[in-house]
C-alpha cells in the first residue's frame, strides 16, 4: 500500500515537472541541429552581454538559440506554437526597454548569425540580414561606392533600427532607413515564410515601416544602396553656458528651417553627469562629401562658438559608424524616451525651446545628480520637412508624418550605475517626456506652436509611451488589421514585449 501511495506520488510529481521538459529550448536541441545555448555556456554569456542596458543583461533567457537561415527561424517558431513560453527576438539589443528584445525565463531568439550582406555592385540593391549591426555593414559596404540609409550609431541592429523607422544622417535625401526597404523576408508567427514587398503582401510590408516587432520575424532586408564616397562628420564639444545654450538652441531652430542643403545633418546634445560636475554639449556634424564639397558656412553657426574639441574630419562612413561607439555606456542602466515637437518660430524661440523645453530638461535632470553614476542627456534632432517628403516619396509607413511643418524630434537618455534606482528614474523620464508633452500641448491649444501631427518616435520611445495611440487612426487599424490575419493567436502580442497595436 505505502508503495502504491509512493508510486502514485512520483507519477503525479513526473507529470508536474514534465512540461518543463517539454519547453521550446529542450524540443529544438533534441530535435534539430540549430545552436541552442544554456546558461553558463560561452555563446549564451557572451550573447546575453550584448545589450546597450544593463537591466536587460540582468533579465535571463532559459536558452539562447541561434538560428542560421529562415528556414531554421521557421522550425523555432513551430515550436513556440506548441506551448506558451514568453520569448524574444535580438538584433542588436539596443533598445534599453526591458523585455523588447529581452526576456526572463524563456527563449531567446539571436539573429547574430544570419549577418549575411550581399551587394548588386550594378544596381545598388543590397540583402541584409537582421544579424548586422549597423558600423557591420558600413565596413562589408565600404569600398564599393555604395551605402544604406542606417543609423547615427555604429553598434546598432539594423532589425530594430528599420522596424522602427530608423532616422539617418541621409534622411533628409532617402527619407527613413525604412524607406529604402525593397522587400522583406519574414517568418511569420506559424513558421510560415513569405516575402512581402510593395506588389507582394503590401499591407504587411508597409506594417513593417515603423510597426516594430508585431508581425513577423524578418530574416532578409532587400534595401536600396545609395552612391556615396568619403563623407565629413565628427563631435564638437563645449563646457555648458547659459549663452551658450542659447546660441546652440537657436541655431537647431535656424538649421532645421534654413538648412536647404540635404547631405547636411547635426545632433546637438546636452550633457551633464555628477563626475566633476561636468556640464557639456556634444555636437554631431555630417555631410554626405568631403570636406571640400561643404559649402561655405554650412556649419558656422556651430562651428564659431569655438568649441574646446573639433574632431570633424574627411573620412569613409565606415570609420565615421565605427567611430561613434563611445556613447554606448556599457554595464549602465540605460533609459531612453522621446517628444517630436514643431519648431517654434524665430521670435519663439527664446522662450519655448529656451526657456521652456531646455530649460524644464534641466530642472528634471538637475534632481538626478545625487544617483549613482548618472549621465542625463537631452539630443536635439531635426526633422525639417523634407525628411517626411523623402519619406512619402518612397512609398507609404505607418509613421505617416506629413510634410505640413518642420519639427524636431527629442532623445532623452538616462544612464546610471544601480538597479535599485531604475523605479525611481524612472519616474524621473516620465516626468521629463511627459513635462516636454504638456508644454506643447499647451502651447498649441495657445496658438504659440502650430497643431501638427507628432508622432512619438519608435526607436527612441520608453516602454510607458503610447507609441500606438499618438500615430493617426488609419495607421493604428492597418497596424491592428495586419496583426490579427498574419498572427491570429496572438503569439507576438501575448508573448513577447514591445507596443502592441
Amino acid at each position: 500500500m505505502l508503495f502504491l501511495r509512493a508510486t502514485s506520488l512520483l507519477s503525479l510529481f513526473l507529470s508536474a515537472i514534465a512540461p518543463a521538459y517539454a519547453d521550446t529550448c529542450s524540443e529544438v536541441r533534441d530535435n534539430t541541429d540549430i545552436q541552442v545555448s544554456s546558461p553558463l555556456q560561452l555563446a549564451y554569456t557572451a550573447e546575453q552581454t550584448e545589450y546597450w542596458s544593463a537591466s536587460c543583461i540582468a533579465l535571463k533567457p532559459s536558452c539562447i538559440i541561434f538560428p542560421r537561415s529562415a528556414a531554421e527561424v521557421a522550425a523555432v517558431f513551430r515550436v513556440l506554437n506548441t506551448n506558451n513560453e514568453k520569448f524574444a527576438v535580438k538584433s542588436g539589443g539596443h533598445s534599453p526597454n526591458n523585455y523588447y528584445a529581452s526576456v526572463d525565463g524563456g527563449p531567446l531568439i539571436s539573429t547574430q548569425y544570419l549577418d549575411h550582406v550581399l551587394l548588386d555592385p550594378t544596381t545598388g540593391i543590397i540583402d541584409v540580414g537582421p544579424g548586422n549591426r549597423l558600423d557591420g555593414i558600413a565596413k562589408k559596404l565600404q569600398g564599393t561606392g555604395w551605402t544604406f540609409v542606417g543609423g547615427r550609431i555604429g553598434n546598432t541592429g539594423v532589425g530594430g533600427l528599420i522596424l522602427g523607422g530608423g532616422l539617418s544622417y541621409m534622411s533628409a535625401q532617402y527619407g527613413w532607413s525604412a524607406s529604402s526597404a525593397i522587400s522583406y523576408e519574414v517568418v511569420l508567427a506559424n513558421g510560415t515564410i513569405v516575402t512581402t514587398s510593395a506588389t507582394s503582401h503590401p499591407d504587411l510590408f508597409t506594417a513593417l515601416k515603423g510597426g516594430g516587432n508585431n508581425f513577423g520575424v524578418v530574416t532578409n532586408y532587400k534595401l536600396q544602396a545609395h552612391p556615396q564616397a568619403d563623407v565629413y562628420g565628427g563631435n564638437l564639444v563645449f563646457l555648458r553656458t547659459p549663452s551658450l545654450d542659447a546660441a546652440l538652441l537657436r541655431a537647431v531652430r535656424d538649421f532645421t528651417e534654413h538648412n536647404t542643403d540635404n547631405k547636411a545633418a547635426i545632433i546637438v546634445t546636452a550633457e551633464r553627469t555628477n563626475v566633476d560636475l561636468i556640464d557639456s554639449w556634444i555636437l554631431f556634424l555630417f555631410y554626405d562629401g568631403p570636406e571640400s564639397a561643404v559649402p561655405p558656412g554650412t556649419f558656422a553657426n556651430f562651428t564659431s562658438l569655438k568649441p574646446l574639441t573639433n574632431t570633424l574630419r574627411t573620412q569613409t562612413y565606415a570609420d565615421l559608424m565605427a567611430g561613434s561607439n563611445w556613447v554606448v555606456l556599457k554595464g549602465f542602466q540605460v533609459q531612453i524616451g522621446t517628444e517630436t515637437v514643431p519648431l517654434p518660430g524665430a521670435a519663439d524661440a527664446q522662450d519655448l525651446l529656451i526657456d521652456g523645453i531646455h530649460a524644464h530638461w534641466r530642472n528634471v535632470s538637475g534632481t538626478t545628480l545625487a544617483v549613482p553614476g548618472i549621465v542625463a542627456s537631452i539630443a536635439y534632432q531635426p526633422f525639417p520637412k523634407r525628411i517626411a517628403q523623402a519619406a512619402r516619396e518612397r512609398g507609404a509607413d505607418l509613421i505617416d508624418v506629413d510634410a505640413d511643418a518642420d519639427r524636431v524630434i527629442i532623445e532623452l537618455n538616462y544612464a546610471f550605475l544601480l538597479p535599485i534606482d531604475y523605479d525611481k528614474m524612472e519616474g524621473k523620464m516620465r516626468e521629463t517626456y511627459g513635462g516636454i508633452r504638456e508644454r506643447v500641448v499647451a502651447w498649441q491649444a495657445e496658438g504659440k506652436l502650430p497643431d501638427v501631427f507628432l508622432p512619438v518616435f519608435m526607436n527612441y520611445g520608453f516602454y510607458r509611451q503610447d507609441y500606438w495611440g499618438r500615430l493617426k487612426q488609419a495607421s493604428r487599424e492597418l497596424a491592428r488589421e495586419v496583426a490579427e490575419r498574419v498572427d491570429p493567436a496572438g503569439l507576438f502580442r501575448d508573448r513577447t514585449g514591445g507596443w502592441k497595436p
